[in-house]
């Protein structure tokens, strides 16, 4: 075994400083910058920078409010349906056109004026309409971001690569901050896969050793009969060659055997090991490199998981591993409130009166408190389904704490539209 690598700083999130000003033709594919017509054109450079300042304005003032409210109002993630303080009478919000998370229990800020448009969409892409809901959200881009995230979903389950980037850069531009990353959802074509189910959870915390063996067998084990597994990395604090060994050979025979994962806090993780490797520097064990290059494919990045491989390439001076694009595999955000417990996964696409489904949910609650509903493969729920999913899960609400988690917003504007804060804690994913 190699040397152990010391602990490495566990990356904290920040929010990115505002960039430089963007020259028109550093981002040439970017409609906004190109000067085309759209909705987002401002037109004048006074009018530009006055907006620009906006939301400068804005992001401090919300970046207060979220420091002071943070255990009471957050809880690390946002959630419709959580028992929140109200506001005492007359009490006013620091933000005027804002809302933050109180009485609404909104997950993100949104304009009064964009309330009906997010509904109507919402319904249109619940109703199978998303070349409608596509449109409908390019035409009424505007500052509230709930807006653009739910563009960006639509993208992600259509499979839209390039309309995706285009928006990524109009975003980044737009409110001066890093756009979201690609990382598709399941198509909308493909209903019931994956199947629905308890997934078997591992999470990894503190140092990543030899000790994960049992775990890691566990999960071998429960693979053959589960949907899905998923694996927490966002509790690892540093790593050892041992333990990078171990996991990367699971990962790998997890991924050969096209096993559906889902990764939480895997971008994370991979910060941690990048923070971890050197090039030239032949005293860190090639398993951390091998394990880092292992969850950038999983995560499909692939050009970071070819700059990477080079840099592991010139550090030992062997041929570096090939990418192969993972096809089962989904990422979900850190929640470090979430409950350790085994989530159930549900399918990618939901509609009708899904029967069979609403009886095995009645099941898992009952073995399970809190139930905690797995949406990161749920890419679509229809309007007659969506009903049906709330009535089902109220009365098992009287007795037990209810969360959906990994939302996309295009289900979660659905969801919140039919009254399921009333009975579920819903946790959108985040950008």
């Amino acid at each position: 075994m190699g040397p152990r690598v010391g602990l490495f700083s566990l990356f904290k999130g920040k929010k990115p400083e505002a960039p430089e000003e963007l020259a028109p033709d550093a981002f040439p594919d970017s409609r906004l910058l190109r000067g085309e017509s759209t909705r987002m054109t401002f037109e004048t450079e006074a009018e530009r920078e006055r907006q620009r300042q906006i939301a400068r304005d804005t992001a401090k003032k919300i970046d207060a409010i979220e420091q002071a409210m943070v255990e009471d109002i957050f809880n690390d993630e946002p959630a419709w349906g959580s028992d929140r303080k109200r506001k005492p009478p007359g009490a006013q919000s620091e933000l005027a056109t804002t809302q933050l998370l109180a009485d609404e229990e909104l997950p993100m800020p949104v304009e009064a004026a964009s309330a009906p448009v997010l509904d109507e969409i919402a319904i249109l892409y619940a109703n199978g309409e998303h070349v409608i809901a596509e449109h409908m959200l390019r035409e009424h881009l505007n500052d509230d971001r709930a807006l653009w995230w739910m563009l960006f979903d639509l993208y992600l389950v259509t499979g839209q690569q390039d309309a995706f980037d285009s928006l990524a850069i109009d975003y980044a531009s737009r409110f001066e901050t890093s756009p979201p990353t690609w990382a598709p959802l399941p198509p909308l074509d493909a209903p019931g896969k994956p199947g629905a189910g308890v997934a078997p959870t591992e999470s990894f915390a503190g140092t990543l050793d030899a000790s994960i063996a049992p775990q890691l067998e566990r999960l071998q084990q429960a693979a053959p009969g589960s949907p899905a597994l998923r694996l927490e990395f966002f509790r690892i604090q540093s790593v050892t060659p041992e333990g990078c060994e171990l996991l990367l050979g699971a990962l790998q025979r997890l991924r050969k055997q096209q096993r559906e994962l889902t990764l939480a806090g895997a971008p994370e993780f991979a910060d941690l090991l990048r923070g971890g490797v050197d090039v030239g520097n032949r005293e860190v064990s090639p398993h951390v490199w091998l394990l880092l290059l292992e969850l950038l494919l999983l995560m499909n990045r692939e050009k970071e998981f070819e700059e990477t491989a080079m840099d592991y390439c010139i550090t030992y001076e062997v041929s570096p591993p090939s990418f192969e694009a993972a096809a089962h595999v989904a990422t979900a955000a850190p929640a470090r409130t979430a409950p350790p417990s085994d989530r159930y996964l549900l399918p990618a696409s939901i509609e009708g009166q899904p029967n069979e489904l609403l009886d095995a949910l009645d099941v898992y609650a009952s073995q399970y408190d809190p139930a905690v509903l797995d949406c990161s493969r749920l890419a679509r729920i229809d309007y007659l389904a969506a009903t049906a999913l709330i009535n089902r899960l109220r009365p098992l609400a009287a007795g037990r704490a209810i969360e959906m988690r990994d939302v996309n917003h295009l289900v979660a504007a659905l969801l919140k539209l039919l009254g399921a804060g009333e009975v579920a804690k819903i946790f959108p994913h985040k950008y």
